[in-house]
């Protein structure tokens, strides 16, 4: 039996499962709240042994047809999906916004033509993985990417849609089938991919949900023997427990983890620009992995920028993620707000210096405004810890040297970004322990480019063929181009 649909901003969606090309309820249930204003979306089912087994068993189930298809054959199914979720798009834009608080303007001209562009970009992609020839002169090699099998994808409740398409897409491309583990504090639009999945024609088993919480759903999904990969972005402490779990069968994972990027303003700087480029990092509430977090500043212009700075943040409209307007919306959970506040109180307690904001906001009890602290050091915990919040930290440098060892010295390396003149950036950007950083620029994003952190902000990459090298198996067919003679003798 079935669930009737909750009604989520005029829109319909299921609190159910999506398994084996149908929908399954199940007894236990957790409660979902929007972080708009608390209120109490609905009851969402949350996945046991039974719903695991089962997903686990349909995806098994459906490998062997689906992996047999060639890139070529499996493009029409997954075009379909992507023009599926475009249909839904008014409906993912209201429900990721009420459900996780993400701007809906950022829904609409961001993320959902993103999730379609997820889909399409890996489908086509996937077209040019076969038979990639190396000659030597011995042999003809072919290398092939060969479908892993079952692959579980757990994402995070700041992103839960992009995030989803960003693993699905290449994963689905390759051959694999998937069981998708959505955020409990966010499940809303992932079940509405499950609609989508379901109406482009994805045969059963292919595509696969269950919804619940990490420490139940997600660890029965991710120490099970019979999966074969698991792709997940969130926090540090989860992934080292689902890598020792994973690791026990020796099942890969990709691991996207958080951030505490540096953000540098060099001497030379346009310094309206970086202002500007600044005041983005409090975007989605500060609960962005890859925002650069921690503003390194030259001691020269460092009342300059932080005046130019002021100014863009005065401007920021903080209030409903659905009014078009506004720019800086809610924090996920009241355990995140005070997470958040947490730190930020600590800090001051330590003789940090508040700048601008340090509380909650008037508009709602899970908003908070737009902070910067300083008067920092280098051990201080809010400055080598991630916070997720709208809260930022500024620190002084006098040389490059010193830029380059601050922007390295966490135990982190995600992202970042450099500002000043071009070659004087790019060389400064050249020096810092990252996965990727931007200079003179934020958020520029290529899905043939790879993306990824070292240190504790991951382990592997996305995009392009790095992803298909994860979602893959990668064989070498090795043909001689001589007549082999079996010999035990060295030479």
């Amino acid at each position: 039996m079935t669930s009737p649909p909750l009604d989520v901003a005029g829109f319909p969606v299921s609190p159910d499962h999506y398994i084996n090309g149908q929908r399954v309820a199940s007894n236990t249930r957790f409660e979902l709240f929007s972080p708009i204003d608390q209120r109490l979306l609905g009851e969402v089912c949350e996945g046991g042994e039974s719903e695991v087994q089962a997903a686990i068993a349909a995806a098994q189930q459906a490998f062997p047809a689906w992996s047999a298809l060639t890139a070529a054959q499996r493009k029409p199914y997954l075009d379909r999906f992507a023009d599926e979720i475009g249909q839904r798009a008014d409906a993912l834009c209201q429900l990721e916004s009420v459900d996780a608080g993400v701007l809906l303007s950022r829904m609409r001209h961001g993320v959902v033509p993103r999730a379609m562009l997820n889909i399409r970009w890996f489908a086509e992609h996937a077209l040019d993985l076969q038979n990639r020839p190396i000659d030597t002169e011995q042999a003809h090699h072919i290398v092939r990417h060969d479908p892993a099998g079952v692959v579980v994808i757990i994402t995070p409740w700041n992103a839960p849609l992009m995030l989803s398409t960003w693993k699905l897409g290449p994963a689905l491309a390759a051959g694999n089938t998937c069981i998708l583990k959505p955020p409990e504090w966010a499940p809303l639009t992932c079940s509405l991919l499950a609609d989508a999945a379901h109406a482009a024609g994805l045969p059963p088993g292919v595509f696969n949900v269950v919804q619940g919480t990490g420490a139940n759903t997600g660890a029965q999904l991710v120490s099970d023997p019979r999966i074969a990969r698991v792709s997940f972005t969130g926090s540090v402490p989860t992934a080292k427990w689902i890598a020792q779990a994973a690791g026990a069968n020796l099942v890969p994972c990709s691991l996207e983890l958080g951030g505490k990027s540096p953000f540098i303003v060099l001497e030379d700087a346009d310094i309206a620009g970086a202002a500007a480029t600044g005041a983005l990092m409090y975007r989605n509430a500060g609960q962005v992995c890859l925002a650069g977090t921690r503003f390194l500043v030259h001691e020269r212009v460092r009342d300059s920028f932080v005046a130019a700075m002021l100014a863009q943040v005065e401007r920021l409209t903080v209030g409903d993620p659905l009014d078009e307007a506004t720019e800086v919306g809610p924090i996920i959970h009241p355990r995140q707000v005070d997470r958040v506040l947490g730190f930020v109180d600590r800090a001051v307690a330590g003789g940090a210096r508040l700048l601008w904001g340090g509380a909650r906001h008037a508009f709602g009890a899970q908003y908070i405004q737009p902070t910067m602290l300083t008067d920092l050091q280098q051990d201080d915990e809010i400055v080598q810890n991630e916070v997720f919040g709208p809260v930022l930290t500024l620190q002084t440098f006098a040389s490059d040297d010193e830029a380059v060892a601050l922007a390295n010295g966490t135990d982190y390396g995600l992202g970042g970004v450099c500002y000043g003149n071009t070659e004087h950036a790019t060389a400064v950007a050249q020096r810092v322990r990252t996965g990727f950083i931007w200079v003179n620029s934020f958020g520029i994003r290529d899905l043939a480019a790879p993306f990824g952190g070292i240190k504790r902000s991951g382990v592997g990459r996305e995009g392009g063929d790095w992803s298909f090298e994860f979602f893959c198996d990668v064989k070498d067919v090795v043909v001689p181009k001589k007549p082999f003679t079996a010999s035990f003798s060295h030479r």
